[in-house]
């Protein structure tokens, strides 16, 4: 796993309340005329309904969004008991790792101020709570402040209800703090305002929204000017080797394995073609610019040859 640094200099570039920054050397690129045009969901100025625009289900093209989020929540209803069972299985525990590589490089809670700056995070697509327990734990404990809250938002029901349970394990201090709210990642909820969040995490979960630049733009919407975008996903292997491994064990190995330990073949199949199709580190990183987002340096960090990749993105400070 590579521990290049992505962010430097924390507390020069962001906010002083959040630490993973670096030289912001990657200009955002201004909104193009079409981008601007289509604002977010929450202010019904979209210029085609979800149900008009085509996307894809793993390898399958041409459904409508509305048809893909309709399948994609089926697929999560069907995994959510397994969910983290399965992550073990198919990452041989890897996922943990980077999870936590992932949040330390964050760093929620570092801040410079006596009493600490309290700190508002939204994590995306965060289901079962993997993420945002880590953010709490990291907070409160390694960096000792008791005002950072987390915000759990995930279109899927019954992975949020994966979460609530395994919530009560916490301390009450970090349960008092943490909160869920059944969203779609394309369409925040109105209550999500404005420059209202410090950090924006989504881990695993944006290769599944019907709408990645859409969700991206909800993201710039509801961070406040040097709030930080940072996802963790799969991505591309650039060794030859390594990626014909990685390829035939994910499309050999996972779906098999889904089928014994779950029963459930084809979510696992989807999961699996949902990887291949999301757009390249590269690719991705100028989705990120092009919502308006400042990266630094390559603007990700591969993990595991580039098994996953972390991205992040600064909303400028200066942004309305």
């Amino acid at each position: 796993m590579s521990a290049r640094p992505v962010f430097r200099a924390a507390t020069r570039t962001l906010r002083p309340s959040l630490s993973c920054s670096c030289s912001f050397v990657r200009s955002a690129k201004p909104f193009s005329t079409s981008i601007a045009a289509q604002k977010p969901a929450t202010n019904n100025s979209n210029t085609s309904s979800s149900s008009e625009r085509t996307t894809h289900f793993g390898f399958e093209d041409g459904l409508s969004e509305a048809e893909k989020t309709e399948r994609v929540a089926g697929v999560f209803h069907s995994v959510a008991e397994s969910y983290d069972k399965m992550n073990d299985l198919m990452s041989f525990g890897w996922h943990r790792i980077w999870k936590d590589h992932f949040v330390s490089s964050l760093n929620p809670g570092l801040s410079p101020h006596n009493p600490p700056t309290p700190q508002n995070i939204l994590d995306v697509a965060g289901g079962t709570g993997d993420i945002a327990f880590r953010m709490l734990h990291h907070a409160h404990q390694v960096n000792a402040n008791p005002d950072v809250s987390v915000t759990i938002s995930d279109i899927n029901t019954s992975m949020l209800a994966v979460g609530k349970q395994r919530s009560l394990s916490l301390p009450a201090s970090q349960q008092a703090v943490l909160s869920f709210q059944p969203a779609d990642a394309t369409v925040l909820p109105e209550s999500f305002k404005p420059n209202s969040f410090d950090l924006y995490t989504v881990a695993f979960g944006i290769r599944n929204f019907s709408n990645i630049p859409q969700a991206l733009r909800e993201a710039y919407r509801v961070l406040k000017p040097g709030g930080v975008f940072a996802c963790l996903e799969f991505s591309k292997v650039g060794n030859p080797l390594l990626n014909a491994v990685y390829k035939r064990w994910s499309f050999s190995g996972i779906p098999l394995v889904g089928q014994l330990v779950t029963g459930d073949r084809d979510s696992y199949q989807y999961l699996v073609e949902s990887i291949e199709r999301f757009p390249t580190q590269e690719e991705f990183r100028d989705m990120i610019v092009d919502a308006g987002f400042v990266v630094g340096g390559d603007g990700y960090e591969n993990l595991t040859g580039g098994v996953a990749a972390i991205h992040k993105g600064m909303k400028p400070l200066d942004a309305k």
